[in-house]
């Protein structure tokens, strides 16, 4: 059995959500609509928990999309997202992940967008854990935290929700 320390319980993972969900919100302000993007699988869960609590604070519209990338060769082009150009164009867009670790596949979902001419890009992680190889960085993170390369960070979405390390 693999040893697992519990980073984020149930409560507190819920909290920590619901504050980035208020820092995006912050962003966005001003914006009648946005769109909030959330990178295939745990990052897309993360934006679903988001854009409930989005709603309730939040009186314009939010969109939810999925990007997908692959995560193990991010550069083989394979980058597909339900969002055209055309569709985001003036926008303002929130990439959403759950771990940023080296910054891969943050970048490359950001490079996505990067095709359009969009109004702002703003990138929400739930844990940041500054192993960075991409000059990329988390303008919204739930809780930063200090891995060696060798730890793993478990995020779970399923009841009962938590992260741990690994």
């Amino acid at each position: 059995m693999t040893d697992r320390t519990l980073i984020l319980d149930p409560a507190r993972l819920d909290r920590v959500i619901n504050r980035m969900a208020w820092q995006i919100l912050e962003l966005n302000s001003k914006e009648k609509e946005f769109h909030l993007v959330g990178i295939s699988k745990s990052g897309y869960k993360l934006a679903e928990k988001l854009l409930i609590y989005l709603n309730k604070i939040y009186d314009g519209k939010v969109i939810l999309s999925e990007i997908s990338i692959n995560k193990k060769d991010p550069s083989n082009g394979t980058t597909k997202c339900e969002l055209s150009p055309q569709e985001f164009e003036g926008k303002s867009i929130v990439v959403v992940d759950d771990v940023l670790s080296s910054g891969g596949t943050l970048i490359y979902a950001v490079n996505y967008f990067l095709n359009g001419k969009i109004d702002r890009l703003s990138t929400a992680v739930l844990i940041d854990r500054n192993h960075k190889k991409y000059p990329i960085k988390a303008d919204i993170k739930g809780v930063s935290l200090s891995t060696s390369y060798q730890d793993r960070v478990e995020v779970n979405f399923e009841s009962p929700s938590a992260v741990y390390l690994v």
